[in-house]
């Protein structure tokens, strides 16, 4: 997944701001929720070390028009929502922007955005649902109900538990298998063939995997004995109310108020493609609004509770909102380090407040991300119809700052400018590098023709066409034209969700084989020849 450089769109942007909708907000002290509680009502361990001033909560929601809108001049995304939870209720919701760039429809609060990877912790309050009523635990092994699952080592196969695969510590490596789903894999596929991959050493390491996750959300619908997206509408987004949300992409698809998502193109934000994320759909597939997410934020903040009645419970819930694996070790002795829960981002702010959160994003188009500040009762949700550069992140802190503080401490916007820079970076060691002046020949074109085949890719064929050479592979047969490089080396460029413009892969044959080098990040790319074409 991959970012793209920014560029302004102007009056357009303008135009479909002004028109936006907005959930009014009654700041009078009659209506204005309750302050968090003071700290003599506190454990020591729920004591903050910065308090919170009454109205000073008010005075962050009111400069979120300012600020998001500042953001969306400066960066040119087409369009983003924003939607503001406090005292129990949604304070504040709007959207700025337009759904697709060059049009004059309006983002607004109920528009639908893809969530990306914050469907993680969405999904993971639908396992802690389950968890409430008994059907499975955190600490069930995924291979109990789903028993296609394995990993290249038995002890961890038999041992790996839900909340293990939740919390990204099984040892699979990172990103697990979203190059399958790339090529076509449908989830089943991809499940079945995590286990010719590499482990780390298990429960002690964190690699972020989105087969992972998917996996253990399989298990769970399995337990269930219903599909996940039916599963995850019936014990959550119903109850809830969130009308416009789905784990499945052709509900995304099919309605009218959707932003689809952009990619920065030749200085242009385009709608170039959609993506479909239904084979990771636990971890990456679900569809929003920011209405719909302030009502699943309304409920987190409530541990479990919704207009007075239990959705989740809260001791099935808080272990997701616990850490379990340190995410982010610290550098220094005096700096705070980052962990994981079960599907959420978990830390600890500046002010000494815990915070839980998580971000999502897709090359092809999405950014989002939401905070919650359980000590403060408040949470924000922050959604985007653009490659990631940021800018849901930066409004985020920007306001969780004004919320501790009452005032933005840090350059938010430069600091995720940074961390999102190459994002957007081609891979491949021949990137940027001349092709050869005097090139070793290659030999005859049909002695590198035949099938190759792959454990865990599956088969690949090479076959010569129009004097050249092509790649297949995949069950979807993805074609790609291979170029001479020198020798027995060979080209291919490919472009797509882990992709980004630009990438450019080797192929290198030998007697026997050929590894391709975009595939071989976990030394799994060199594929057998079985015979020529």
């Amino acid at each position: 997944m991959r970012a793209f450089h920014r560029f302004a769109l102007g009056a357009v942007l303008a135009l479909a701001a002004s028109t936006a909708a907005c959930v009014s907000v009654d700041t009078s002290d009659r209506d204005r929720p309750p302050s968090p509680p003071a700290t003599a009502d506190l454990a020591p361990d729920q004591v903050a070390g910065v308090p919170i001033p009454d109205g000073q909560i008010d005075d962050a929601v009111a400069r979120l028009d300012d600020l998001a809108q500042k953001l969306l001049d400066r960066t040119g995304i087409p369009g983003m929502a924003v939607a503001v939870v406090h005292g129990g209720e949604t304070v504040y919701a709007k959207g700025f922007g337009v759904r697709a760039a060059g049009s004059d429809e309006p983002v607004d609060a109920d528009t639908v955005f893809q969530l990306a990877s914050m469907s993680k912790p969405v999904g993971a309050t639908v396992v802690a649902q389950q968890v409430g009523e008994g059907s499975i635990g955190w600490d069930t092994p995924v291979i109990e109900h789903l028993p296609t699952f394995a990993l290249a080592d038995p002890y961890v196969t038999e041992h790996a538990t839900v909340g293990d695969l939740y919390a990204h510590r099984s040892g699979l490596p990172d990103h697990a298998g979203d190059d399958l789903e790339d090529l076509g894999y449908d989830r089943a596929q991809v499940i079945e063939r995590l286990r010719f991959l590499p482990l780390s050493p298990f429960r002690i390491t964190y690699d972020y995997t989105n087969f992972g996750v998917t996996a253990a959300a399989q298990s769970v619908a399995d337990a269930a004995g219903e599909d996940w997206a039916d599963l995850s509408r019936r014990v959550l987004y119903e109850p809830l109310g969130m009308n416009s949300t789905s784990s499945r992409f052709e509900d995304f698809a099919a309605r009218d108020n959707r932003a689809p998502g952009h990619m920065l193109v030749d200085g242009q934000y385009v709608a170039r493609e959609v993506r479909d994320p239904d084979a990771q759909s636990p971890a990456g597939g679900i569809s929003s609004s920011a209405n719909d997410v302030a009502k699943w934020l309304t409920m987190l903040l409530a541990d479990g509770q919704f207009d007075g009645r239990t959705v989740v419970d809260a001791a099935a819930l808080q272990p997701a909102l616990s850490p379990q694996v340190v995410s982010r070790a610290p550098q220094t002795p005096d700096s705070r380090g980052g962990f994981y829960g079960y599907g959420f981002n978990v830390g600890t702010l500046a002010s000494g407040r815990t915070s839980v959160g998580h971000a999502g994003a897709f090359a092809l188009g999405a950014a989002t991300a939401f905070t919650a500040v359980p000590s403060a009762d408040v949470a924000i949700v922050t959604l985007t119809n653009a490659a990631p550069i940021g800018v849901p992140d930066t409004l985020n802190a920007e306001f969780v700052d004004l919320v501790q503080f009452g005032e933005i401490r840090e350059d938010w916007a430069g600091l995720y400018e940074q961390a999102y820079s190459t994002y957007s970076d081609p891979k491949g060691s021949l990137v940027d590098r001349a092709p050869p002046a005097d090139p070793a020949p290659a030999k005859p074109l049909g002695d590198y023709t035949g099938t190759y085949d792959n454990a865990y890719f599956g088969p690949a064929r090479i076959d010569e066409r129009e004097g050249g050479l092509t790649l297949s592979i995949g069950p979807m047969a993805q074609t790609y034209p291979l170029s001479h490089w020198d020798g027995d080396v060979f080209t291919f460029e490919l472009t797509g969700e882990n992709a980004p413009d630009g990438t450019i892969s080797t192929a290198t044959f030998t007697p026997e084989a050929v590894t391709f080098e975009y595939w071989n990040a976990d030394g799994l790319g060199t594929f057998t020849r079985q015979g020529p074409s």
